[in-house]
């Protein structure tokens, strides 16, 4: 017989036991209640959306589609305000519903410090998607923004935060950070990787009190510090939510208390997540939730199981650092340690032996061998026999360093793989010997590297050990729905067979659908443009919206406007320009980039060809903030004015500016050129950066500063201000000639080689010819779009009509 369950709560755990059930036939008729406006996905990745590398939609683990195929009634943005155990019933807004079992997953709520100020405008949590997208918002005026919590929510907003452009200051009150996870000497690597990225880190700060009339101003610290903040963001902790629990006179201790089969003090009602407490335990990791939803799914279909907690490892990535940690590491009678340190490479270890016996490992920069130690920790075992290599990991048990895949080839059946959903190695072998020969099929029938992803190397290892001699490595998937071809695949064919022209491609490829997508249009427009620039005219309806509206669209639907700035140099009429049009256009926000240039933020969409044709009359063209192309070259002073400048660093970015702009590459491309070793323009985390020294020019690619950061790799050095030219040129023409749509030039250097480069840039035949291409194309695609626009106006697409969904 069908019986009503009702589930409070759309989060992580009950989404997963929603999927037993429905895996499993269940007869349960589900109706879904969410104070969020929204459905279930995936927390732990919240932080690649604040920082921009991921968007809602990346993150979504169970969308529309996926409740009516299940048909789950939903009520998103519905908070429960009551529940009727006599009658069996939930009240909300929406009226009551009644239920067979109820299913509460209410999660947890942050804790906010009960100091003065707390209430301000400016002071948030980071709990969920509404929060992340208010940091966003506030991030986009720039300022100061104060994390309160040195945990690893705090530091993924402040790693966030700083991402886009705020300066950002942690205040943690005890003596270094994580310290739940993290030992001192780890916690005080994780402090230096932090501050190297212009994080301000302050341990044993306490804050007495938050300032401001009506928003918030500044934080108070003990000893009467003070800090200015613009953004203040409340990371200190979580505590379960089980307010509706108690008023039901459920049995609630810190959460609500469950038994072994998460059942409550009431029969028809059970709980999941981080809102339970079982044996006086609570929990906030993913893996112990996940375990609790197989288990209460079971316990909903008569097929009782038990939940018993497992000790846990901490296998965590904060702001592209890599942390593990697992079993006990205090200091304690009876206790010895083993440290390996390498400083230059930004490595530790720390294992806690008692007893000859492993009870604690810590592990900062290379946790590859973290599994290895935790199964150690897990099985008691004895190291008496490799005392002497352990430290070293499973790779040098023997005596000797062994292939890395003997190490995992020697773990057994029940060593943990994929930490978040609890997955071990028996069971991907035993995925594997069923069929799954690939890691996209085991992660659908295993869920191993489905939620952080941190494992997804181990995974493909133990596929490799399991196939032997059939494993085949990962290959690169289709570029979208429409075909079955790669990337590299369609840019040989539009190559080799010519093609010349949107509906070419689509005939000679067989495309599944007949026009394309909003995936697979822009990557074959750009290719169609970088390899036939005399024959293919550009579709703009194959550009993402931004490019399609010449600015960047914001979370309101007003847009970003930045106008060029050759090299960062500026003219008082042009600024007189831009403070015109700010005044003209009522444009809210007026910021100065991290590019050198000047953003006027909140133009509306019907005024766009206005202020376009005011700053174009002042002699300033569009600074393709919004493009697949070249955004910035930025400079410092070198010899103009600096007393430690070797070469004209401004004038030679204003060269390469002029000579790039207007290009469209794979993906963003970003310069920058200094005028000494002090790297004052930073440019060493470019796509390509130049800098000067006494003999002439240092010429590096493969930078980045976002998620992944990166320092680049020297290219080449030359002599003289023609040859930068020359090279930067043959660099980005070889980029758009070779990469796939939307790499980064790291990404496309990570797979062609470094060397593969150098050899063709050093080839002075191969680099005359790339440069060649280059000016050929600049010559036809090098125009300004706002000009265009003005003197022939397109015609005037709405906001309405704009396709949001295939922005970047």
């Amino acid at each position: 017989m069908t019986q009503k369950l009702v589930v409070i709560g759309a989060g992580m755990a009950s989404g997963r036991v929603l999927e037993h059930l429905f895996d499993a036939e269940a007869d349960f008729e589900v109706t879904l209640f969410n104070a969020e406006e929204r459905g279930n996905y995936n927390r732990i990745m919240l932080s690649p959306v604040l920082s921009g590398e991921k968007t809602y939609e990346d993150i979504v683990t169970h969308d529309a589609d996926w409740y009516a195929t299940n048909a789950v009634t939903c009520h998103f943005g519905t908070h429960v305000t009551a529940i009727d155990r006599a009658a069996k019933t939930v009240t909300s807004s929406k009226g009551t519903t009644s239920y067979d079992k109820l299913l509460i997953a209410t999660g947890s709520a942050p804790f906010i410090i009960p100091v003065q100020g707390k209430d301000l405008h400016g002071v948030i949590t980071y709990r969920d998607l509404d929060d992340t997208n208010a940091m966003i918002e506030a991030s986009k005026s720039g300022g100061k923004a104060v994390v309160i919590g040195g945990g690893l929510l705090g530091l993924e907003a402040a790693a966030g935060l700083a991402e886009r452009g705020m300066d950002v200051t942690v205040l943690h009150l005890m003596g270094h950070l994580m310290e739940r996870q993290l030992d001192e000497a780890a916690g005080f690597l994780l402090r230096r990787d932090l501050e190297k990225r212009g994080i301000t880190v302050k341990c044993r700060a306490s804050t007495t009190a938050i300032l401001g009339t009506d928003k918030v101003e500044a934080v108070l610290l003990e000893g009467d510090e003070k800090l200015e903040a613009d953004l203040v963001v409340m990371a200190v902790g979580i505590r379960p939510e089980t307010r509706l629990a108690t008023d039901a006179g459920l049995e609630v201790a810190r959460g609500i208390e469950v038994g072994a089969q998460l059942q409550t003090s009431d029969p028809d009602i059970f709980a999941v997540g981080e809102c339970v407490e079982f044996d006086g335990q609570l929990f906030g990791l993913v893996a112990p939730l996940y375990d609790q939803a197989k288990v209460l799914a079971n316990s909903l279909m008569d097929e009782p199981a038990v939940f018993t907690p497992k000790e846990l490892s901490t296998k965590l990535k904060v702001t592209g650092c890599d942390l593990f940690s697992a079993g006990d590491f205090a200091e304690g009678e009876g206790r010895e340690d083993i440290v390996f340190r390498d400083p230059a490479r930004g490595v530790y270890r720390r294992l806690v032996i008692e007893d000859d016996c492993i009870i604690g490992a810590v592990m900062y920069g290379d946790t590859a061998d973290g599994n290895w130690f935790f199964g150690l920790i897990r099985d008691k075992t004895d190291i008496s026999d490799m005392r002497d290599t352990v430290i070293f990991g499973p790779a040098y048990q023997g005596g000797a360093p062994s292939d890395p895949l003997s190490a995992v080839a020697a773990l057994p059946r029940d060593a943990e793989i994929c930490g978040c959903n609890g997955i071990c190695k028996g069971q991907i072998e035993d995925a594997i010997a069923a069929g799954a020969t690939d890691i996209a099929a085991l992660r659908s029938q295993t869920k191993a590297s489905a939620s952080c992803g941190t494992c997804t190397g181990l995974v493909e290892q133990v596929l490799a050990v399991t196939l032997g001699d059939d494993f085949v490595l990962p290959t690169a998937q289709p570029v979208c729905g429409c075909t079955d071809m790669t990337h590299e695949d369609l840019r040989r064919m539009i190559k080799a067979q010519e093609l010349k022209s949107l509906p070419a491609v689509w005939q000679a490829c067989n495309w599944k659908t007949p026009c394309g997508c909003h995936t697979c249009r822009p990557a074959l427009n750009f290719y169609l443009l970088a390899d036939w620039p005399l024959d293919y005219e550009d579709d703009p309806q194959s550009r993402f919206v931004n490019e399609r509206k010449h600015a960047n669209i914001q979370k309101d639907g007003t847009f970003s406007v930045v106008p060029r700035m050759w090299g960062g140099i500026t003219t008082p009429d042009e600024l007189r320009a831009i403070a015109d049009a700010a005044d003209k256009y009522a444009v809210p926000t007026v910021k100065v980039t991290g590019g050198q240039r000047i953003d006027l933020l909140g133009v509306k969409n019907e005024d766009l060809p206005a202020i376009w044709d005011d700053l174009n009359q002042a002699g300033m063209v569009s600074g393709h903030a919004y493009s697949k192309g070249l955004r910035t070259v930025k400079t410092c002073v070198g010899t103009d004015h600096c007393r430690f400048g070797t070469q004209d660093s401004t004038g030679l970015g204003i060269q390469l500016e002029k000579a790039l702009w207007g290009s469209w590459t794979p993906h963003k491309l970003k310069l920058g050129v200094s005028g000494c070793p002090r790297n004052c323009a930073e440019a060493t985390c470019k796509d390509i950066g130049i800098v000067c020294v006494d003999s002439g020019y240092q010429i590096s690619i493969g930078g980045a500063a976002g998620m992944d950061v990166r320092e680049t790799s020297l290219l080449c050095q030359v002599a003289t201000e023609a040859e930068v030219m020359d090279v930067v040129k043959a660099v980005t023409q070889s980029y758009r000639e070779n990469a796939k749509y939307l790499d980064r030039i790291y990404k496309w250097m990570d797979k062609v080689g470094l060397e593969w480069i150098q050899a063709q840039i050093g080839d002075l035949d191969t680099r005359a010819a790339l440069v060649a291409r280059f000016d050929l194309s600049q010559t036809i695609y090098r125009k300004d779009p706002w000009a265009q626009h003005v003197a022939k106006p397109a015609p005037y697409e709405p906001l309405a009509t704009l396709t949001l969904e295939a922005a970047e």
